[in-house]
C-alpha cells in the first residue's frame, strides 16, 4: 500500500464535491511523545487510508495535530482505530459545528519539528499550564472587570469572529503572537487572563509558556471556540463569541453566531467569507463578497484577473516574472479608509 497520494488533487476534490457520501469534519490534538514520528505516521496513514479517511495531519516527538474527515458511516470503527492507540485513548474529537462535508479531499500526513511552530526555544512543561475551563465558567469570567480575554489566533481568524472584548493581537503566525501578547499583557499581570483558540492546541503551549514569565491567574477555554459553540448551544448559554469561526479547510469558516463583523477587502461591503485568489500564481486569501468574486473573476485583483485571461502558454512564460499579492504577502487585510483599494497587504 502506497504511504502517499498518488491521484491528482483536483481529480480528488471533483469526486468529493460530487460524491452523497456523509462525511463528519473533526479535529483532536494531544502533546506526547512520539519516539519515532516517521514510523508513527506510516502506520496512521496505512489505518486512515483503509477507512477512507481525508484529511491534515501534523506528527512531530511533540505530539499529533490533526483535521480529518471522516464517512459518517465509519466513525465508530474510526474511533476504535483512534483509541486503540494508547496516548490517544479517550482523545476529545472536535466536531465541526457548521459541517457540509466537503472539508478535505485528500489525506495527507507530514513529519514535522513542532505540531504547532511557536518560535519558544526553552523546554515547556506542557502539563503546567492554564486552568481549563468549559463555556459556564469562561462566560462567569469573562463578565468580571477584572479579566483580560486574549485571543491566539491570527489576524485574519479574528477578523471574521472573535470574543467580545477580546484582545485580538495583530500577527500572522503563533510565532509572532506569543512576543506580542506578552508586550500586551505586562500592564495586567494582577488580573485574571482566559486564551482561547479554534481548538485549544495553541493555548496549551500559551499559557505553559507565561506560566514561566511569573503570570499564575492564567485559564483556557477548554477544546477552544469549536467546543463553546457546542456547550453554548447544549446548555442554552449567552453566546459570547461574535461572527465566524475561522477553520484551516476548504470551508474556510464556521458560522458561531449571526453577526457579521468583517468587510470585503475590495468593496468594504459587509462580508466574512474567505477565499483563496483564483489566480494559482497568487493564491493570496483574502476576503471577498459574491459581487466582488463576480467583478473580479473571483481574483484579489484585476491584475490576476487579466492574467488569468491570458492564453496558458503566455501564463507559463510569464509564472514567476510577475509580482501578485500573494507572491508579496501571505494574508489580505481591509483598509477602511480606501474602500476602493483592492486590500491592504502588510
Amino acid at each position: 500500500m502506497p504511504l502517499y497520494n498518488r491521484v491528482n488533487k483536483e481529480e480528488l476534490k471533483r469526486q468529493i464535491q460530487s460524491s452523497a457520501q456523509k462525511r463528519t469534519t473533526l479535529s483532536f490534538y494531544k502533546y506526547h511523545p512520539i519516539d519515532n514520528p516517521e514510523e508513527f505516521r506510516n502506520e496512521l496513514f496505512r489505518k486512515f487510508q483503509s477507512l477512507d479517511i481525508l484529511g491534515r495531519i501534523y506528527v512531530a516527538q511533540e505530539g499529533i495535530n490533526a483535521q480529518l474527515s471522516v464517512p459518517s458511516d465509519k466513525m465508530d470503527r474510526f474511533r476504535e482505530e483512534l483509541y486503540s492507540i494508547g496516548f490517544l485513548d479517550g482523545v476529545r474529537l472536535n466536531v465541526a459545528i457548521d459541517d457540509d462535508g466537503k472539508s478535505f479531499y485528500v489525506l495527507k500526513i507530514k513529519v514535522r519539528q513542532k505540531i504547532v511552530a511557536d518560535g519558544i526555544t526553552a523546554p515547556l512543561d506542557l502539563q503546567n499550564g492554564g486552568e481549563h475551563i468549559d463555556a459556564v465558567k469562561f462566560n462567569t469570567l469573562a463578565s468580571s472587570e477584572d479579566t483580560v480575554i486574549v485571543d491566539m489566533r491570527n489576524h485574519y481568524e479574528s477578523e471574521v469572529g472573535h470574543f467580545e472584548n477580546a484582545i485580538c493581537p495583530d500577527v500572522e503566525t503563533f510565532r509572532e503572537s506569543i512576543e506580542v501578547v506578552e508586550e500586551l499583557l505586562e500592564k495586567h499581570r494582577e488580573k485574571d487572563i482566559v486564551m482561547y483558540c479554534t481548538g485549544g492546541i495553541r493555548c496549551e503551549k500559551a499559557t505553559a509558556y507565561f506560566k514561566t514569565k511569573g503570570y499564575n491567574k492564567l485559564y483556557q477555554l477548554d477544546g477552544g471556540i469549536i467546543e463553546y459553540a457546542r456547550q453554548v448551544k447544549k446548555l442554552g448559554l449567552d453566546n459570547q463569541f461574535i461572527g465566524k469561526n475561522f477553520v484551516f479547510d476548504e470551508r474556510l469558516g464556521e458560522r458561531i453566531s449571526n453577526e457579521i463583523i468583517a468587510r470585503c477587502h475590495q468593496c468594504g461591503a459587509p462580508c466574512d467569507t474567505h477565499t483563496n485568489c483564483k489566480n494559482e500564481a497568487c493564491h493570496l486569501l483574502f476576503i471577498q463578497c459574491p459581487e466582488c468574486a463576480k467583478s473580479y473573476d473571483q481574483c484579489c485583483s484585476d491584475k490576476c484577473s487579466s492574467y488569468l485571461q491570458l492564453p496558458k502558454e503566455e501564463q507559463e512564460s510569464l509564472r514567476g516574472k510577475i509580482e501578485f499579492n500573494g507572491t508579496k504577502f501571505g494574508k489580505g487585510r481591509y483598509k477602511a479608509h480606501h474602500q476602493h483599494d483592492v486590500l491592504e497587504v502588510k
